[in-house]
């Protein structure tokens, strides 16, 4: 049975490299080249991927991390920080994460180009973050954005308009990865391009790409040479993935035996994180568990907040140096993501992915840092939006703060129903961003409008039933209150 498994394998991957060389052939010039590179990726990951048989983990050798190997954020913080912060920082490249489109949210393009606060997009508060530090520090910290075929050609034409700022701005390419069919798992892809039946055949394959695709570019070599040791990523639509001058002393001030090569920034899991993924002890190493990795019989113990109490922020401090040395080894080592899809035609497809923290564990000296909830601040829904428009956060040198004239330090939770998805439905229903600096809960259904100056405090709960319709009117005060059907408003 072991013998006619490997013949199977080995006949799946010889068609699969067959096919590959056939969409090669239908590529000229740098096209070529750069496709080559990608297919190569690919053919290991595709390898590893046939090699795969059952869970990547046991979960009887499950264990919790050791104490020192998550440290709270506030020993790191109660350090002091030296004189000459310049230094640190010079060693440091901020790099975000910019492959993902704005589509979930209703808008074309790069996600990085919608307007998050005063008509700043994301990409214009990361720039304003890293040109204060560099005029206060009087540093060179430049800034390294990951695009995806998605979205490169958009982001090019924007970075024009910061020739004149005080950042560097690099760019590299995530690789290009071919779809396969559920069924033949081989390419559905007939030629190399990626317009009419090929528009969606193609996709970048997750964050944990930026290994390959960092060292590929040359760009890695090239900030090695300018003396650059560190780089910070994190997802570009985190609002509160800005540098820390504490994690950063941390990092460079260690012994040089015992240099930390990766910190990941975790924090505190609440009810609405149940799925993030989490640090493990396994195998003696420190680990990544995803939920996809988890067996069906253990999911609700995983999505325990009292047993798994911590999750992945996708902050990362990671050193450069390792990353070379990991990859002239090819000694990477990621869990595989096996993401199912279904074309538009109806073909069922899988794509192979990795995540950038799975790598954690071929990391010398990984470790974790509990840091506050304030460093996890993402806008994937318009109802994350609402929060960050709001007054519940001040806007100072492109960084987004909790406003101190919120008694609570929590965010409120905010769910916005159908009629909100799309940022250009959203912006029509509010004439002005309600005043919610007291607010808990705001639940919204239905078809709702909200007048200039309206203050919502604690519970708030709206919802426009079928056929109705709902203004409230300039200037309302909402305190604990249910409003449904005609605007009936009714204590709470």
């Amino acid at each position: 049975m072991a013998q006619f498994q490997e013949e199977m394998r080995q006949q799946l991957e010889t068609s699969m490299h067959a096919e590959l060389e056939k969409l090669l052939d239908t590529a000229t010039g740098v096209d070529k080249e750069v496709s080559k590179k990608d297919f190569d990726g690919f053919k290991k990951l595709f390898h590893r991927f046939l090699q795969v048989e059952g869970p990547s983990v046991d979960w009887p050798k499950i264990h919790r991390p050791p104490e020192d190997s998550i440290q709270p954020y506030d020993k790191i913080a109660a350090l002091p920080l030296p004189d000459s912060l310049a230094d640190s920082l010079n060693k440091l490249v901020v790099v975000k994460l910019n492959g993902g489109l704005g589509t979930s949210m209703g808008c074309k393009g790069p996600k990085s180009l919608i307007s998050v606060r005063n008509e700043n997009t994301f990409l214009d508060l990361t720039v304003q973050q890293i040109e204060h530090l560099n005029k206060k520090y009087n540093t060179d910290v430049p800034l390294v954005l990951m695009n995806s075929f998605n979205t490169d050609e958009d982001t090019k034409k924007i970075l024009q308009k910061y020739t004149h700022h005080r950042v560097k701005i690099h760019t590299f390419n995530q690789s290009r990865y071919p779809r396969i069919n559920k069924e033949s798992l081989l390419p559905v892809a007939t030629d190399i391009g990626m317009t009419g039946e090929n528009a969606d055949v193609w996709y970048p394959p997750g964050h944990g790409d930026i290994y390959a695709s960092f060292y590929n570019s040359g760009l890695l070599d090239q900030l090695i040479t300018e003396g650059k040791e560190y780089i910070f990523v994190s997802n570009i639509d985190n609002l509160g993935a800005t540098v820390d001058l504490n994690i950063l002393h941390h990092l460079v001030s260690q012994p040089n035996g015992k240099r930390c090569e990766f910190i990941m920034e975790v924090t505190d899991k609440t009810r609405a994180d149940v799925k993030g993924g989490t640090l493990i002890q396994y195998d003696n190493k420190l680990r990544l568990l995803e939920i996809a990795q988890v067996p069906k019989a253990h999911v609700d113990e995983f999505k325990s907040v009292t047993k798994f109490k911590i999750f992945n922020t996708n902050n990362l401090w990671i050193s450069l140096g390792a990353i070379k040395r990991l990859q002239e080894q090819n000694a990477m080592d990621m869990e595989i993501i096996v993401n199912p899809k279904t074309l538009d035609g109806g073909q069922n497809v899988i794509q192979l992915e990795t995540a950038v923290g799975a790598a954690i564990k071929s990391f010398d000296n990984a470790l974790g840092i509990n840091v506050p909830r304030s460093r996890f601040l993402p806008v994937k829904t318009v109802s994350d939006l609402l929060l960050v428009m709001s007054n519940l956060y001040s806007l100072e040198a492109g960084s987004l703060t909790m406003s101190q004239k919120r008694e609570f330090p929590t965010t409120p939770h905010v769910k916005l129903g159908s009629s909100f998805t799309k940022v250009q439905e959203y912006q029509t229903r509010f004439e002005s961003i309600p005043d919610m600096l007291e607010l808990d809960h705001l639940t919204v259904s239905g078809d709702v409008t909200f007048g200039k100056q309206v203050s919502l405090k604690g519970t708030v709960i709206i919802i426009a039933n079928h056929g109705d319709r709902i203004d409230i009117p300039a200037g309302t005060i909402l305190e604990n209150k249910i409003v449904s059907g005609n605007l009936r408003i009714l204590d709470h």
